[in-house]
């Protein structure tokens, strides 16, 4: 659909107040080819990638600081939070999947054209806080990994991290597949490192188990509801959301049920096995902090710089702290990657800003490193992992502005048609909506927990 007609009013019945925009990511929509002739596994790896670029997200620097936090004071309990809001996500991510496969639209741009003029600007709003927030726990995860590794100044580190811009621009040109496989090689990298970690921390697997199994202490405990959210928030990241329902259009499926209803199958398979690799990193931060600090009486190391300082004395392994700091910069990296391109995503899908790829993606990384920066001043090293834990809480309190459109389009049949979500699938999103606003109200609503938000803010 030519750009004229963007923003026009749409045909009647069609469930949009108006005609779709340009297609999202213009520069990489429907790039890669998926021959129909292709058997299951080919046509499985073609259709591989947009979920390990979602995952990212869901083991950025945000999660580190909350599960280190969760795993130090609270042993193996938050384990059970880690495994719900992976569950959530993979739901989440599905109905993201369809939207972008079905609609040919990205959650923004199905915001914008769903939603009047100034509801839509409230929720692109909404979004940017939360990008910015995200933002702020991936470049200080990264400055911190540099400081640890070069003694770079924490500043310092956050402006390199800038520089990510170049890179995206540069694969991007490349072709998008350039992209995924960098993200898809830090992941390993991650993985890799966490495995050892866990080797060499030796966890009993009994309570490793146990901590798996849902405890109502979570709820009733203010301290560690707050650690639960900051979990949450970090887990089911807003941008994700935006993201995911852009980049499953970068391949050339066929235009018509079968070939949409074949996108849908693979596009999930994909963000479901990138997600489980997800759940096995997050959980591995929180096990490591759990079976190396809370049970030798440590209850209190939330700093990512003290559980590097002190992961190789503890464990007596030397090369445990360096290994952890290069995971660190892998997931910052990583993460500041995808942030870059889901900034781009919901610019262009809310404000139908048409301008260059490489000014919109300065503009939308100037956005996010700017208060990085100013905060990262402000603060300076003694203050990091309490906004890491705070920026988390804050993703988790706009989670909702992103979820509930989302599940209301997929369970619309004016807009999906034939592939409306089922019932069983619709009751499920519900009430994952409806965890998580009921946590972000009883966490609200909760004095203590009030009280130690805002003394974590003027701290």
């Amino acid at each position: 659909m030519s750009n004229e007609n963007a923003g026009k009013p749409a045909p009647p019945g069609d469930g949009w107040r108006r005609e779709q925009q340009s297609p999202s990511l213009p520069e990489v929509h429907r790039s890669i080819a998926v021959p129909k002739s292709l058997g299951f596994w080919r046509k499985l790896l073609a259709f591989s990638g947009p979920g390990y670029l979602v995952a990212v997200g869901y083991m950025d620097p945000g999660n580190w600081a909350t599960d280190l936090a969760g795993g130090s004071a609270f042993g193996y309990t938050l384990l059970s939070v880690i495994l719900l809001s992976n569950l959530m996500a993979i739901l989440l991510q599905s109905l993201c999947a369809r939207l972008g496969i079905v609609m040919g639209r990205d959650l923004a741009q199905a915001c914008r054209d769903h939603y009047s003029k100034p509801v839509a600007m409230f929720l692109w709003v909404m979004c940017e806080i939360a990008i910015c927030a995200c933002d702020l726990a991936e470049v200080i995860g990264s400055a911190i990994a540099l400081n640890l590794l070069f003694k770079i100044p924490l500043v310092w580190g956050v402006c390199i991290t800038a520089l990510d811009v170049l890179v995206v621009m540069y694969l991007a040109n490349k072709g998008f597949r350039y992209i995924e496989a960098l993200v898809i090689s830090l992941i390993l990298i991650i993985g890799g490192c966490f495995l050892f970690e866990i080797i060499v921390s030796r966890p009993e697997l009994r309570a490793v188990l146990g901590g798996f199994v849902p405890t109502l202490e979570v709820i009733k405990n203010p301290a560690m509801l707050y650690v639960a959210i900051g979990i949450l928030g970090a887990t089911v990241m807003p941008h994700n959301l935006y993201l995911h329902s852009s980049i499953v259009q970068t391949r050339k499926y066929e235009q018509n049920p079968e070939g949409k209803r074949e996108a849908i199958k693979f596009a999930t398979i994909d963000s479901t096995v990138a997600l489980m690799f997800a759940l096995f990193i997050n959980a591995a931060i929180l096990i490591v902090s759990a079976a190396t600090f809370h049970t030798r009486g440590q209850t209190d190391v939330a700093e990512i710089q003290d559980a590097y300082k002190l992961l190789s004395p503890t464990l007596g392994v030397g090369l445990a702290s360096v290994v952890f700091a290069v995971a660190l910069l892998a997931s910052g990296q990583n993460s500041t990657l995808t942030g870059t391109l889901a900034g781009q995503i919901v610019m262009e899908g809310f404000l139908n800003i048409r301008l260059r790829p490489w000014l919109r993606r300065l503009i939308t990384r100037l956005i996010a490193i700017i208060p990085a920066v100013i905060v990262t001043m402000m603060y300076g090293e003694s203050g990091t992992a309490k906004l890491l834990v705070f920026s988390q809480v804050v993703l988790s309190m706009q989670l909702s502005f992103a979820v509930i459109p989302l599940i209301l389009f997929t369970s619309s049949r004016a807009k999906m048609g034939e592939f409306v979500i089922p019932l069983w699938m619709k009751a499920l999103a519900w009430l994952t909506a409806g965890i998580i606003v009921s946590l972000n109200v009883k966490y609200l609503s909760d004095f203590s927990g009030l009280t130690a938000l805002l003394t974590r803010i003027i701290s």
